[in-house]
């Protein structure tokens, strides 16, 4: 994409151009371009290779409080796109809170973020880390099968031009392996796996790394007993102490406030986590994946504390919604095909200063999650409800494998009992360690 910036920016220029000269009162022009290269390989042969192309471009056009986007590829003719989506805002219903981002607020354009490798790795070659990746795994006593590994590589790209000034571009890298295998035989095979994702290829543990870990998961969930079912101090791993927390950020979107399906729309200002806990998003951490030098409409994020010492101090905010709202946007839209809507970036909670194994020696008698099953949180009560496999925690360390359970509880009481280990893992949007939320309702044997 790099080479083709300059002509993409003017290609937004004429569109914006061209829907002002059709009657829009205001407008922009975003143009989304992405690449991708995988290999899937399962017990040593190569099953796909595949390789993918598009580019996008999305016209969004205001005539007064009424909105229209459209959207379609790179050799559409300017003028008609423009005349097209214009005819749309003018039938479409008034939206009072329709507009564009505050051009005071514009991004200087400034990077520095180090999102982009330009690293591209070949078909074979990715087949060959998949192939490695799968016989590490295999490799490992006890795993039988292989449900497959895959090795891939992609990038993506946004260009974007309003009516109102601002004009940048910005992109990202992005490169994989995962592997999925079983241990066992029969009704007694058990699945786990283990992946890799980073901005840059050197990043990347060793395919040996992550399939010899894969296996060793695989194995360790053999056999696994059932719990009675009763209150248990519930201990989760990251894998699923990630989703509970993107719970939370998907309860302080100010989309779901301003529709009201969130149940924490009336708790600003209250505690909601433990006091001690911050809950952050910062857009602007070096080689993070959820980084970027500007949002969807051209603003400039900053670091935001969406929770303090444990009170709700922000939702994230696009420029419409904190209209809506009666607030200011925090430069949180993503841009689509669709329009655009407030999105997290980087998001990490407060870690503790206790190890994992730590916590869980403390914790003398409980459950250790490491996988749920089902959607499990309901934004708009609250609920929490999932199936649940894990390890006991027996005098506080972790013993036999367990399956087939439920858990239950309530997202407010959940988070305000957390209890967090030091293992957050940044190669992931949400940085969020080991956690201990206290007793929750069991449904077992």
């Amino acid at each position: 994409m790099n080479d083709d910036i300059p002509r993409l920016l003017d290609l937004g220029a004429r569109l914006v151009e061209a829907a002002r000269k059709s009657g829009a009162d205001a407008a922009d022009a975003a143009v989304v371009s992405a690449r991708s290269r995988s290999a899937q390989v399962r017990m040593g042969r190569v099953e796909e290779l595949e390789s993918s192309e598009s580019d996008e471009v999305s016209l969004r056009v205001f005539v007064g409080r009424r909105v229209a986007t459209v959207s379609s590829d790179l050799r559409s003719d300017p003028e008609r796109l423009a005349e097209r989506a214009v005819a749309m805002a003018r039938v479409s219903p008034e939206d009072p809170y329709a507009g564009l981002g505050d051009p005071e607020r514009f991004s200087d354009g400034a990077d520095g973020l180090d999102l982009f490798d330009p690293t591209e790795p070949s078909g074979d070659s990715l087949a060959e880390e998949a192939k490695a990746l799968e016989a590490s795994a295999l490799a490992v006593s006890g795993v039988s099968n292989s449900s497959g590994a895959t090795a891939g590589f992609g990038t993506s790209g946004l260009v974007l031009v309003t009516s109102t000034g601002f004009s940048g571009a910005r992109r990202r890298s992005g490169f994989s392996r995962s592997v999925s295998v079983l241990a066992g035989e029969g009704t007694g095979m058990e699945r786990d796996y283990d992946f890799d994702s980073r901005l840059h290829s050197a990043d990347l543990e060793a395919p040996e790394t992550i399939g010899r870990r894969a296996g060793e998961r695989a194995v360790r969930r053999l056999r696994p007993a059932k719990v009675a079912t009763g209150r248990y101090t519930i201990v989760l791993d990251p894998r699923v102490s990630r989703s509970l927390i993107g719970a939370l950020v998907g309860a302080l979107n100010g989309a779901s406030i301003a529709r009201r399906t969130s149940f924490l729309r009336e708790r600003m200002g209250e505690q909601v986590l433990p006091e001690g806990l911050d809950l952050v998003d910062d857009p602007l951490l070096p080689r993070r994946p959820g980084s970027r030098p500007f949002d969807g409409e051209g603003l400039r994020g900053e670091r935001l504390l969406l929770v303090e010492n444990g009170i709700l101090r922000n939702w994230t905010l696009d420029s419409a919604t904190a209209r809506e709202l009666g607030l200011r946007s925090n430069g949180r839209a993503a841009r689509s095909s669709g329009g655009v809507s407030p999105t997290s970036t980087n998001v990490t909670l407060t870690h503790g200063a206790r190890t994992p194994a730590e916590l869980i020696r403390d914790t003398g008698q409980g459950l250790y999650i490491t996988e749920t099953i089902g959607h499990g949180a309901n934004l708009v009560t609250g609920d929490y409800s999932c199936g649940a496999s894990g390890f006991l925690i027996e005098n506080g360390e972790l013993t036999g494998p367990i399956s087939e359970f439920t858990i239950a509880g309530h997202l407010s009481d959940m988070f305000r009992s957390i209890e967090p280990a030091n293992d957050g893992d940044t190669r992931f949007s949400l940085t969020v360690p080991t956690l201990r939320i206290g007793e929750m309702t069991v449904a077992g044997r």
